[in-house]
């Protein structure tokens, strides 16, 4: 299956889980896709993305692979919807404003550093998603993010204050990981739910 494919499929999955949230009249036939598409019952880590208009309305998703990817994407997209806890839920009539964004991550890989400016010349802007570890600190943010915060140390410094902390944490060497992404996004109503 092509990465397009699946993740046209994974936004078809995404659009018919909310639907069938606010709607018992649609279903998500677990059971039948696991059988026609053999890759959703692989482990894979996947980020669901809400956005109302122009604006973030949602955003929940996994780093680490841990369960199938259908279970992750479903979970994942009633997350984004329902328990970002910087919104409130979202609602039913709001369904047909939404843009939803699929995103699948390779495994994290941990970069190996001397010092910030070592570190910033590692990371790739526009391709590389972080992730920022230290004691109790951690952060990630998707590549999509290049887009608001273009310049490396803007990303860094951003990505440390979403971890908890403040941009000093990088002279204590926290760990950092990066990861890409396949990244699907259509209009809500564009989208056709599952049929089965």
């Amino acid at each position: 299956m092509k990465d397009t494919e699946l993740l046209r499929l994974l936004l078809q999955i995404a659009k018919t889980t909310l639907l069938e949230y606010f709607d018992s009249s649609f279903f998500v036939d677990t059971a039948s896709l696991y059988r026609h598409y053999p890759r959703l019952q692989e482990e894979g880590a996947s980020f669901v993305t809400l956005h109302k208009e122009t604006q973030l309305r949602g955003c929940i998703g996994s780093i680490i692979a841990y369960r199938t990817l259908l279970e992750d994407l479903i979970s994942n997209t009633l997350s984004a919807a329902l328990h970002d806890p910087r919104f409130t839920p979202l609602q039913k009539e709001e369904l047909s404003s939404l843009t939803l964004e699929v995103s699948l991550l390779t495994d994290p890989k941990q970069l190996v550093y001397s010092d910030y400016e070592d570190l910033c010349a590692q990371i790739e802007p526009y391709k590389d998603g972080l992730i920022l570890q230290h004691e109790n600190y951690r952060g990630t943010f998707l590549p999509q993010v290049w887009e608001q915060l273009s310049d490396t140390r803007d990303f860094l410094e951003h990505l440390s204050v979403k971890a908890g902390a403040t941009p000093e944490i990088y002279a204590q060497l926290p760990k950092i990981y990066r990861y890409h992404v396949k990244a699907m996004e259509e209009p809500f109503d564009a989208i056709l739910p599952i049929q089965e």
